[in-house]
């Protein structure tokens, strides 16, 4: 077929970056299945300690709740080098048999030790095991899934397409949101009957996904950047023709291979900006406090005297937005550009954090909780969400690209723990909530999103529209 009759397949484009994306669905699943949960680790697992103290109780309850992202941080580190070595595909499936194993096993943490619920506190600690296997492969999806959207999709669809990533993400997160509403409901809403079964069927059900994303990775072919690096020219020209124009593909193989040749592959070889920006970008996507919130949810909106149903409910509402806004970002990114949503998205964001601090401090109750809590996960969801992953997939060279990709999504996991493991404790401080009932974490947060959108400002090109070759040029050393 001529070129004038065909441009790019993006039926085929579009079908792989799905399948990809299911990668994201799970990475969104199963960092939110915990917000369902936490309340009934905190009940089973940490309160009947009662030889600790608060902070040693706020410590392990946070710990608990965040485990899996120290696991996110093994698993982005070893991504790279492994999609490198073995490929994209068997990376994701990888990935996809993690996650089953992890969400049916920390459902069930006596398994293999005792009759379940039979270890009391003691289960903890294989919960806590079964937890990090599942970070391992959320870190390794976060990492790979971006990655091959991005190496399989033309240049001018890139933004859009790798953005499919957020709106999976946000989807898992959303539909978990439904699933936990719905199990708790199963039960009556009431809490007794959480913490003795609804939590373990809340987790266990991230194993339906799991399968979804396995079977999908299983038929899917790997990318041509791949196939070029380990020598299989005649795959990378054969899936580049499926995917495009004959010109195109031509000329997309080419500057693969220049791509490959021109520069030793080493991490520093296009010098230090590169991979520095690229961890900076990853940090303020998390310390803007995305996680706090999506984690304790439920707990967030208790604290303002909702019940259990209500705060589910609300939940749920958070991420119905999230997704909407997301959705907005896919018609954005490749029309205004990477920066300008970045730099909008943290002012929406530290305003929003600022007034949900002050409005905790100034004991405030009803809707404009609700309103204000969505108005940051817009600004989250059209910039920092989506974006971030966007220039984490293409800013980077192809000869660097597993290195340093995996430099930065593991800081990006590290910086997530931290703010995991310490919203608790900054929540939970007696003495905090004395003088700021609740808001001091949201103030914090707020001045991080300040010196996110300074950052961008100062910092971060503008990609829009760029191939992944030609970014290559932005990055050279003077």
């Amino acid at each position: 077929m001529s070129s004038t009759t065909k441009t790019v397949n993006m039926g085929l484009v579009m079908g792989l970056a799905i399948g990809a994306a299911l990668g994201g669905l799970l990475f969104g699943y199963d960092t939110a299945v915990i917000s369902g949960a936490e309340a009934s680790i905190k009940y089973n697992f940490v309160t009947p300690n009662t030889a600790w103290d608060e902070t040693k109780q706020n410590f392990f309850h946070g710990l608990a709740v965040g485990i899996a992202l120290l696991g996110c941080v093994i698993g982005s580190a070893i991504a790279g080098p492994l999609a490198t070595k073995f490929g994209r595909r068997f990376g994701m499936m990888v990935a996809a048999a993690l996650f089953f194993v992890s969400s049916v096993m920390s459902a069930f943490p006596e398994t293999f030790l005792a009759p379940i619920g039979g270890m009391g506190v003691d289960a903890l600690w294989p919960f806590m095991i079964y937890r990090m296997f599942g970070g391992v492969a959320i870190g390794m999806a976060s990492l790979i899934s971006p990655m091959y959207i991005a190496e399989i999709a033309p240049a001018k669809h890139r933004g859009l397409l790798v953005s499919l990533q957020q709106i999976a993400i946000v989807v898992g997160i959303t539909l978990v949101y439904f699933v936990n509403m719905k199990i708790a409901q199963a039960g009556g809403g009431d809490d007794t009957w959480i913490h003795a079964s609804g939590w373990r069927y809340m987790l266990a059900s991230c194993a339906i996904p799991a399968t979804m994303f396995l079977v999908a990775a299983f038929f899917m072919p790997d990318t041509p950047r791949w196939y070029v690096m380990k020598g299989h020219d005649a795959k990378a020209e054969k899936l580049l023709h499926e995917l495009n124009d004959p010109d195109t593909a031509k000329a997309t193989m080419a500057e693969i291979k220049d791509s490959l040749v021109d520069h030793s592959g080493k991490l520093l070889s296009f010098g230090g900006g590169v991979v520095v920006v690229g961890i900076l970008l990853s940090v303020f996507q998390q310390v803007v406090g995305i996680n706090a919130v999506l984690y304790y949810a439920p707990s967030m909106f208790k604290n303002i005297g909702m019940a259990t149903d209500a705060a589910m409910l609300q939940t749920v509402i958070m991420g119905i937005a999230m997704v909407v806004f997301t959705v907005i970002a896919l018609f954005t990114v490749d029309n205004w550009g990477r920066k300008p949503l970045l730099i909008l998205g943290a002012v929406v964001m530290a305003a929003s954090l600022f007034f949900l601090g002050y409005l905790y401090q100034t004991h405030q109750q009803g809707m404009i909780f609700l309103v204000t809590a969505i108005v940051y996960i817009a600004g989250f969801s059209l910039s920092w969400g989506p974006i971030v992953w966007v220039l984490l997939s293409e800013m980077f060279p192809n000869s660097i690209k597993g290195a340093a990709m995996s430099i930065a999504v593991a800081a990006q996991w590290i910086a997530n723990y931290i703010v995991s493991q310490t919203f608790p404790m900054m929540d939970g401080n007696s003495q905090l909530i004395a003088l700021f009932n609740h808001g001091f974490s949201f103030y914090v947060y707020g001045a991080c999103s300040v010196l996110a959108a300074l950052f961008v400002w100062k910092y971060v090109p503008e990609t829009k529209g760029k191939t992944l070759e030609a970014i290559e040029g932005l990055w050279k050393k003077h």
